[in-house]
């Protein structure tokens, strides 16, 4: 080990201790300055272990508080703690507190480290136990080693660690530290790059929770506000209070919003109420009217919708822009196959006479963005938007036809307008439609073809004038031959349809779309926009997007967060990205054509991967019994990449 001397280091601690002199000309100036602060600070130089600062069911409960991060390691400490059986070295994991929550490694390391409170529970902060690769790393806010005779207090200079602090992509405060242990043998120069290499892993999986959690969220409050105007302000908060997302909000409200730069943890929410009041006493006085919604996902609080409705739109000189021109200048692209589909849109918008269309498209090409093109000749505060697939079975009905007070267990004394009678006058689309139940569906019929509506349990026909725009990603003509949706509906809402044609029939649009959201994402976080190197460009034409447009933000998002410089190289991109595009010279076109020997060689061993693939996934499911939370921790991704292969290869969620 450079510049380490065990004697001299022993007699610089020694003379600290004694009061004679300063350690700092013969030790390294990182443990000189920390020794400086634990002599300061009156930490006793003679402790042989760590405090232990959580016991029983204390120590569940901050598992509890470092759920995000003990899942985000989870993938890096299953195949480093594999390797380390035998080798005398132990990793561990400790929260933004210096708690340990996680350890694996070799069993005799581990055994000998409870001696010292190196286990789960133990408080490893420099106020508690002195210079350590855990404590310092957390103050120093970089990866550090604390190497036998450095540490400070006597009872742990047998042990040599390497700690590096664990960043959070959202704000870039330390949320936890990883860090190698063992007995001073197992000391090497590169076990500092080691655990810096882990934090970095873990970093990118916490950024993939956060854009999955981001999108949940926004999930949870389109479902729960159906009312939300496109011109209002939007912040979404997570958990911890903090802006991840934000629209039409002035950046000087951004600015002055007191949680958004927190530096201190913040106590993870349990109750809605509580929650909300925190949130209205952090906003600024001139928020205070703005419209508050609790999130949940999978029944448990995970932030706030905090609303500011837009001002009523002032008069404006000279002639109005085309509402269906606007609408349809939303849509990014210029492939001929695109194009001519929005022409279809924008005929159907102008046009009185048809009152229902069906948008067909997979996942993610923008069958929102069509819906709102074609209601964009009516009323905007009149378009209503419900996910046919994200309402129970039970409450469907209600849903769209409304109750009167009393109709059956639970339903709202005062009675409910369904969306049909909210949609009066506008627009109504039925996302999912495939996903509405059977006995429902000739009740929908019967609306369309009557253009009355009755409230469940009421007998009084109320007219409703709604254009319904249905969308699916189904093939909705083989669901039909299959009994799972009514033929005389099919036909009634598919007398006129489009197709949305997926990315990869778009040829350069592509290109486009990323561009598109590279200035929006850029512009949203007040930075620069990034930079594309060639071969990443030839890597994102070749890539097939199962997600389409969908997955091309979500890229676009993840490199504004992890990639530094400004500029996007190949390797910033992710493995499974590269892996199932193809080469960079192949293009897909919409029709048909022969292929060159080569090419059809490179197109079975596509096919073949493609069929290990779906292979593994089916494996994993059954194997979980459905469970995708378990499926993508036994498949080593992420569980928005899962959702992407599972809608790739055209399994359904609901997986059982």
């Amino acid at each position: 080990m450079l510049d380490y001397d065990e004697r001299e280091t022993m007699v610089a601690w020694e003379q600290l201790l004694s009061g004679d002199c300063s350690p700092s000309c013969q030790v390294r100036s990182l443990i000189g300055d920390s020794w400086q602060r634990c002599a300061s600070g009156g930490i006793d130089a003679i402790r042989g272990e760590a405090p232990m600062a959580t016991q029983g069911d204390a120590i569940a409960e901050a598992a509890r508080s470092s759920t995000d991060l003990l899942a985000a390691a989870r993938r890096s400490f299953a195949s480093i703690g594999s390797l380390l059986e035998g080798t005398g070295a132990m990793l561990v994991l400790a929260d933004q507190d210096g708690v340990l929550i996680d350890a694996i490694g070799d069993k005799r390391t581990l055994f000998d480290g409870m001696d010292i409170h190196l286990g789960i529970g133990g408080k490893w902060t420099e106020e508690a136990v002195g210079t350590n690769g855990i404590g310092t790393a957390l103050y120093a806010g970089e990866p550090v080693f604390v190497h036998a005779a450095e540490h400070f207090c006597a009872g742990i200079k047998g042990w040599t660690c390497a700690g590096a602090p664990i960043h959070d992509p959202l704000d870039g405060r330390v949320v936890g530290v990883v860090d190698l242990s063992g007995h001073p043998g197992i000391f090497r120069p590169h076990n500092t790059a080691l655990v810096a290499a882990a934090a970095r892993e873990i970093e990118k999986a916490l950024a993939d929770q956060q854009s999955e959690e981001r999108s949940r969220l926004l999930e949870a409050f389109i479902s729960s506000a159906p009312h939300y105007r496109r011109g209002d302000g939007l912040m979404i908060l997570d958990r911890r209070r903090r802006p991840v997302y934000c629209t039409n909000v002035p950046s000087d409200v951004t600015a002055r919003f007191p949680l958004r730069t927190c530096a201190a943890p913040v106590p993870l929410p349990t109750d809605a109420t509580v929650f909300l009041d925190d949130v209205t006493r952090a906003l600024p006085p001139d928020m205070r009217g703005c419209h508050l919604t609790p999130l949940k996902l999978d029944g448990a609080l995970r932030g706030a919708a905090v609303v500011l409705p837009s001002p009523a739109p002032r008069p404006r000189a000279g002639a109005r822009r085309d509402p269906v021109e606007e609408a349809a200048a939303a849509i990014v692209g210029d492939s001929p196959a695109l194009r001519e589909v929005v022409d279809i849109a924008c005929r159907v918008a102008r046009g009185g006479e048809i009152a229902s269309l069906l948008i067909e498209g997979e996942t993610g090409v923008g069958k929102e963005l069509f819906a709102r093109l074609v209601g964009s000749a009516r009323p905007a505060d009149r378009f209503i938007a419900v996910n046919c697939g994200g309402i129970t079975r039970e409450l469907i009905g209600s849903e769209l036809f409304g109750h009167v007070a009393g109709a059956f267990t639970g339903a709202s004394r005062e009675g409910k307008a369904g969306v049909f009678e909210l949609a009066h006058g506008g627009v109504l689309t039925l996302d999912e439609i495939g996903e509405l139940p059977l006995d429902i569906q000739p009740f929908l019929l019967r609306v369309l073809e009557d253009r009355v509506v009755q409230r469940i349990g009421d007998s009084r026909p109320r007219p409703v004038d709604v254009r319904l725009v249905a969308s699916t990603n189904r093939d909705l003509r083989a669901e039909v031959e299959a009994g799972r949706f009514r033929r005389d509906l099919y036909y009634r809402i598919g007398a006129v349809s489009i197709r949305i044609p997926p990315l990869r029939e778009r040829g350069d649009d592509a290109i486009l779309l990323l561009e598109h959201f590279n200035a929006m994402i850029a512009a949203r976080a007040g930075r620069e926009r990034l930079a594309f190197a060639p071969a990443v460009l030839d890597a994102l034409r070749a890539y097939d997007w199962p997600g389409n447009a969908r997955e091309m933000k979500n890229l676009v998002e993840r490199l504004h967060v992890l990639v530094q410089g400004g500029r996007v190289a190949l390797g910033d991109l992710p493995p499974d990205l590269l892996c199932l595009g193809a080469t960079p010279d192949r293009r897909r076109s919409a029709a048909p054509s022969a292929r060159p020997p080569a090419e059809q060689t490179a197109a079975r061993s596509i096919a073949s991967l493609e069929a290990a693939e779906l292979a593994a996934l089916r494996d994993a499911l059954d194997a979980e019994h459905g469970n995708l939370t378990r499926v993508a921790q036994r498949l080593g991704i992420s569980r928005p990449t899962l959702y992407r292969k599972l809608d790739h290869h055209g399994i359904r969620r609901t997986f059982q």
